[in-house]
């Protein structure tokens, strides 16, 4: 069966041919496509592309095959080209007279075909010329030469996505394959499983090269648009090509107005010479007029890819006005981009490419509020020059490197049958890491460059940077490095910077956190007094991502962080005398330890003498394994805080109550507390009310000024308001004055809407009961519980 297809596809391609040989006797004949076409060409044009705009890629990327192969025949056959005629691309859109519909025609005077490649190139599916050549051609180096890049034999049939009809004209050149070549014409339409090839009867009109006529349907009337054409072209297939590409445009342009000016006869008394004197007379300013001009249209051809690729060029060769506007025109930014990379790189698997990365002088306003991790424009991989997509898939940037604007051209990666969609490769495994590495180095660069002085640019990208360094473990240190913070002594505090200022002795890297707080009002915490007045260096952070940065660092170049609002501060130059004397303290105040203890409650696990106060009295630090204030409020933000499991409540309670034993007021309070337990006296309920109340309001003042909330906020205001009355001298049992004005009476038209409405509401009720029962009634049940629609009358 395959044999007697054969034969008579042959005898179809002779019969053809010989018919070329007279033109006034031209004959179409049918023929089928092979392998199943029919359904076949259904799948390609169907299912196979996922955006018909890409027909414009596809056919524009057979038209450059064509010219290279052309160019590349004639480097062995020297009389193929004269070196002179244009070898390039045109596209043309034509509507119909009627208004109704119209055609795209793209030409290219490339290689050309027969009217036997016509059959099997474009009769047979998946049969690509291109593969064929490359096959044959020995010495082509397919690797370097050339662009070839129709490499499926698919391409063509996306035009019968937009097209009905698809009528392709071709002639190959004089050569020694074709001695006598003629000009044949392909027909096929989009419903049909038939084709035919057939000589073209107005003779050569090509010289060499193929036209391809697309019949759009009535729903790609879009196409015709010519500046709609121009922008797809621009998108996916301006750099695939060194050959030109025009485009024939219609422009508005004004013309001056020609007007016939009149001769000004001379007077005799001007031609005749008297001999007297002349008269000079003063010349007069004449204001110059600005010409008329009309609007006109005007017909031309536009040359789209006049300039080469500029990722293609040597950086060397390329100035920073014409970075910028690329940028500009790609990623339709008006802002100049803060800087850029420019690189050749090799994946080290055998793809060699080209990339460039823009860092942008300003994230999107809605960065943060987005979910997703990559805009489907920020990245745009090419292959050979042709835009392939902008969609990675599961190898999409990360959240935090979103923002970064790339061009990426490879020279050869393995793409899908449809050439939207790429398979997975080592490559594209690597232009995640690629592009992430290049971006660090950049921010590198900015940091070493202005040294301490941070450009504004750079703050921008802060917090980015610190999620990249929360959330991307493998370059979490080269991240965290790019990081700025504020410290009680600095501003732009790196992390390396702050080890270069480390103290003598000091084993800790100290920082307090506390999300949506200013620096300033961090300096002042509670928590910082010792540290500060000594001199150390405090990170003061207040963004929420600092907390989960620290946690996931533990410790920078060998020295772990320390929370100051935690248990375990130690400064690292203590001595005997130093501890000893905090143990005599502990041992001094031990009646107040022990009382406030019972005082404390839930509110803290024990109570102990501080090491970190200064003039604050007391203040709740976090046990080790306990939860700062930062984090409670960092969890409960969270569905994770939601939870309010068991663990978290018990180490929410893991607290301590630290006092300071050179405050007055603990000093005073542990007089009090001696005076109230002394041996041998009756024990005072009044003094033991008043210092339980000086105590629960000292306690709750300590969670507040440490950032943790009371347990009854109430009845914390109503023992200050106590204090205060006694302070004041005002009876504690005064009462205040409560009279209000009452409200007004209830409006009484209110309630007569109220019964309008439930009367309309009940009419309402009553006609949709009707309307049921007047169905309940017409409808029978049968027994197997179906409606009966009718039945004959007996």
């Amino acid at each position: 069966m395959r044999l007697l297809r054969s034969l008579v596809l042959t005898l179809c391609v002779l019969t053809s041919h010989t018919l070329a040989q007279d033109a006034s006797d031209t004959q179409r004949v049918k023929q089928e496509y092979q392998s199943d076409v029919a359904r076949l060409r259904k799948i390609v044009i169907n299912s196979l592309y996922s955006n018909r705009d890409v027909f414009i890629r596809e056919l524009i990327s057979n038209a450059n095959d064509a010219l290279e192969k052309f160019r590349l025949t004639a480097l062995t056959e020297k009389d193929l080209y004269d070196g002179v005629s244009p070898l390039n691309v045109t596209v043309q859109a034509v509507k119909n007279e009627d208004g109704v519909g119209g055609r795209i025609i793209i030409t290219d005077t490339g290689i050309g075909m027969s009217a036997e490649e016509l059959t099997s190139n474009l009769g047979i599916l998946a049969k690509s010329g291109t593969s064929e050549f490359l096959a044959n051609t020995d010495s082509l180096d397919t690797t370097s030469s050339g662009n070839l890049i129709g490499a499926f034999g698919v391409g063509f049939y996306s035009s019968f996505l937009v097209a009905d009809k698809v009528t392709v004209t071709s002639i190959p050149p004089k050569s020694s394959k074709h001695p006598n070549p003629s000009q044949n014409v392909f027909s096929s339409s989009a419903d049909e499983g038939t084709f035919e090839v057939y000589p073209d009867p107005r003779g050569n009109t090509l010289g060499h090269g193929t036209e391809v006529t697309l019949e759009l349907k009535t729903d790609a009337k879009q196409y015709l648009v010519t500046s709609n054409l121009m922008k797809l072209i621009n998108q996916h297939s301006v750099f695939s090509t060194s050959f030109p590409i025009y485009v024939w445009n219609e422009v508005e342009k004004e013309v001056p107005i020609e007007e016939e000016q009149e001769e000004i006869p001379q007077s005799d008394s001007e031609t005749e010479d008297d001999g007297e004197e002349a008269v000079v007379e003063e010349e007069k300013v004449v204001e110059p007029v600005a010409p008329k001009t009309k609007k006109i249209m005007v017909s031309q051809w536009e040359h789209m890819n006049s300039q080469p690729p500029l990722w293609m060029r040597d950086p060397k060769t390329v100035t920073d006005e014409e970075y910028g506007l690329l940028y500009q025109a790609t990623f339709k930014d008006f802002q100049k981009p803060l800087t850029w990379t420019h690189f050749t790189g090799d994946s080290g698997d055998g793809v060699s490419f080209r990339a460039l990365i823009y860092v942008p002088s300003h994230l999107p306003n809605n960065f943060f509020e987005q979910t997703t991790e990559t805009s489907t424009s920020d990245v745009k991989l090419f292959v050979k020059h042709v835009f392939i997509t902008s969609d990675f898939g599961e190898y999409a940037l990360p959240k935090w490197a979103s923002w970064v604007k790339v061009i990426i051209d490879a020279e050869d990666l393995p793409l899908n049958v449809s050439r939207e969609t790429l398979q997975s490769s080592a490559f594209l495994k690597q232009i995640k890491n690629l592009i992430i590495r290049r971006l660090l180095q950049l921010f590198g660069r900015i940091a070493k460059e202005e040294s301490r002085e941070i450009p504004r640019d750079h703050w921008i990208y802060n917090t980015v940077l610190k999620l990249g360094a929360a959330d991307d473990s493998k370059n979490r240190e080269r991240t965290a490095a790019l990081t700025r913070y504020t410290t009680n002594q600095r501003n732009n505090t790196s992390f390396d910077d702050y080890i270069s200022n480390k103290k003598q002795g000091q084993h800790q890297i100290f920082y307090l956190a506390d999300m949506g707080k200013p620096a300033e009002h961090l300096a002042g915490s509670v928590f910082v007094e010792k540290l500060h007045a000594r001199g150390y260096e405090i990170f003061l952070m207040n963004e929420p991502l600092d907390e989960v940065l620290i946690h996931g660092l533990e410790s920078w170049k060998g020295i772990k962080f320390q929370d100051v609002a935690k248990a375990g501060l130690k400064f690292g130059d203590d001595s005997e005398e130093e501890v000893e004397s905090t143990a005599t303290l502990a041992e001094k105040f031990a009646p107040l330890l022990n009382w406030l203890k019972v005082q404390v409650g839930e509110h803290a696990r024990d109570v102990v003498v501080s090491d970190r106060l200064v003039t604050s009295p007391c203040a709740v630090v976090a046990d080790s394994f306990g939860l700062t204030a930062n984090v409670q409020r960092l969890m409960s933000a969270t569905s994770r805080g939601a939870k309010n499991d068991a663990m978290q409540e018990m180490m929410k309670k893991q607290k301590v109550l630290e006092i300071n034993p050179r405050s007055p007021l603990i000093e005073g309070l542990l007089h009090r507390v001696e005076q109230l337990e002394a041996d041998g006296t009756e024990r005072d309920e009044d003094l033991a009310v008043e210092l339980e109340e000086v105590a629960a309001i000292l306690i709750d003042g300590a969670l507040v000024r440490s950032g943790f909330e009371v347990t009854d906020s109430n009845l914390f205001l109503t023992r200050v308001d106590r204090v205060l009355r006694r302070s004041l001298g005002v009876s504690e049992t005064a009462p205040t004055d409560t009279t209000v004005k009452p409200a007004p009476p209830v409006d009484p038209s209110l309630s007569e809407k109220i019964l309008s409405y439930e009367e309309d509401a009940k009419t309402w009720d009553e006609f949709i009961n009707d309307e049921l029962e007047a169905q309940l009634e017409v409808e029978e049940i049968n027994e197997q519980g179906n409606v009966v629609v009718g039945h004959d009358e007996l």
